[in-house]
Formats: C-alpha cells, sequence, structure tokens
C-alpha cells in the first residue's frame, strides 16, 4: 500500500487544540483504502473559520453562506470506481493530486456539540465526507447518489469503532 499524503495548513481560525491533524491524515488514509485506492495520493485540506469557508463558498459556489466542509475534486471519477487511466500523477511526487478541501473548525466543533458525537468525531465524518466528493461520489439528487454515498461514509466510519 502506497502512502497517501496530506497537506494541511489552518487559516483564519486559532488552532485549537482539538484541531487533530493526524486524525485528518488517518481518516483521508482510511477512506482511501476503503475505496480500493492503493497508489499514492495527495489531498490538500484547509482548516479555516466560518467566514473564511463562507468567502470560498461564495467565491466558488455563489452561496453566500458558510458551510461546513467543501470539496474540490481535480478529477471526475465515476463514484466507487477510482481509476488511474482518468488521473495524472504529480511529476515531481508521483502521487494523484485528487484535490482540495476546506473544513470550518468552528462549524465542526458545533455540529459535533449538537450531534451529541463531539468536536473529533464530527471531524472524522467531515473528512470521510470530504474524501468521498473528491472519488466521485455526490448527494445532490436525493435517490440513489445520496443513498450510496451515506452508506459508504457509515462503512468507513464504522472502521474506526473497530479501533
Amino acid at each position: 500500500m502506497s502512502s497517501q499524503v496530506v497537506y494541511a495548513r489552518h487559516s483564519g481560525v486559532e488552532k485549537p487544540a482539538r484541531l487533530s491533524i493526524p486524525c485528518i491524515k488517518r481518516c483521508v488514509k482510511a477512506a482511501l483504502r476503503f475505496e480500493g485506492v492503493g497508489i499514492a495520493c495527495e489531498v490538500s485540506v484547509l482548516v479555516t473559520d466560518d467566514k473564511g469557508i463562507q468567502k470560498i463558498n461564495r467565491e466558488f459556489r455563489g452561496i453566500d453562506a458558510p458551510t461546513d466542509v467543501l470539496s474540490f475534486p481535480q478529477f471526475l471519477f465515476a463514484p466507487g470506481a477510482f481509476s488511474l487511466a482518468e488521473a495524472v500523477r504529480d511529476p515531481e511526487t508521483g502521487a494523484v493530486p485528487l484535490g482540495d478541501m476546506a473544513l470550518s473548525l468552528p462549524r465542526c466543533e458545533r455540529q459535533g456539540a449538537e450531534l451529541g458525537h463531539g468536536a473529533e468525531r464530527e471531524l472524522m465524518y467531515l473528512t470521510v465526507h470530504s474524501v468521498l466528493h473528491l472519488l466521485g461520489y455526490d448527494h445532490t439528487d436525493e435517490a440513489d447518489d445520496k443513498r450510496k454515498m451515506r452508506a459508504r461514509e457509515v462503512e468507513i466510519m464504522r472502521m474506526f469503532d473497530s479501533v
């Protein structure tokens, strides 16, 4: 199994103790492994606040509101069908740059509290959710695509329960 690389940085938010870059990396690797991606990949992660993610949401999606996580895939894969033939490796690293994700840490903390499972669990879920978007999954339709993506999220999150 090749290693996956996560480039993470935080911007516009003080780095609280609960922000765990190793946790984000672990979740990215687990989601990629679960999806059968056995080659080196790169994922860029920006951890920001509600104001920062609202700006990104407005600029790239035309939605002037904060959200919890945004995903920007580099390639258009079919859900569950990662293909090296459809990707391009970075010539310097040999890794496939899957794309970028932006996480609002304050939103993550609030949602984790509201849902009763805490900020770290919410951070894990949002990371897995975003990686699935980078791999072609979507939930814009309320039917099969959304059910398929949610089922994958549940299965991946169960992996962390057995550790």
